[in-house]
């Protein structure tokens, strides 16, 4: 068995699930998350808590497995709590400001790069470098993210660029030549 898919996922107090026969919709504080799952899979309700099993022990269903189930515990982690992910910009004049809905970016381009929302997401700047990406729906949440890293991901010689607060960004070495100055 799988040591992820055999976990129950414990359902808290105010999250509703209904089960039909491949879809799930949970509903909680934060609001409504739905998604289809393979057939095969069978999920059930039981003592508040959702459990997840397979029919067979074949390749497929073992690898539907833990996928179902960390999907189901997503969903219930979303409608609870909420996903969030924060980038940060580094750069000499690189910065963001919110106008309205949308984000404008400043990040060396001889443009403003001009991001809007994924539905479902929101954008939130803190200060001129920082951009806090918020939901229910971790995919969606880390789509967004990934799409706005990619505007301009991390110079591998400056560091300068937008990351993931937290991300090591690891350097390379300039040319040796510099270093060393001119040759006679």
């Amino acid at each position: 068995m799988s040591r992820v898919g055999r976990m129950p996922i414990p359902v808290p107090k105010g999250v509703a699930v209904v089960i039909n026969e491949d879809e799930v919709i949970v509903t909680g504080t934060k609001g409504e998350l739905r998604r289809r799952f393979n057939p095969d899979m069978s999920i059930t309700l039981q003592n508040s808590s959702l459990v997840v099993s397979r029919p067979s022990d074949s390749k497929v269903h073992r690898s539907l497995h833990g996928l179902t189930r960390s999907l189901l515990a997503n969903m219930v982690d979303g409608v609870t709590s909420g996903f969030e992910k924060v980038l940060e910009i580094v750069g000499v004049g690189y910065r963001v400001e919110k106008e309205g809905d949308k984000l404008v970016i400043r990040v060396g381009y001889s443009h403003l790069v001009e991001v809007l929302p994924l539905p479902g997401v929101a954008l939130a700047v803190e200060g001129a470098n920082r951009i806090k990406v918020t939901g229910i729906n971790k995919e969606v949440v880390g789509e967004m993210a990934a799409q706005i890293r990619a505007i301009r991901p991390p110079d591998a010689y400056k560091g300068k660029g937008i990351r993931y607060a937290g991300e090591l960004v690891r350097l390379k070495a300039g040319k040796a030549g510099k270093a060393i100055g001119k040759r006679k």
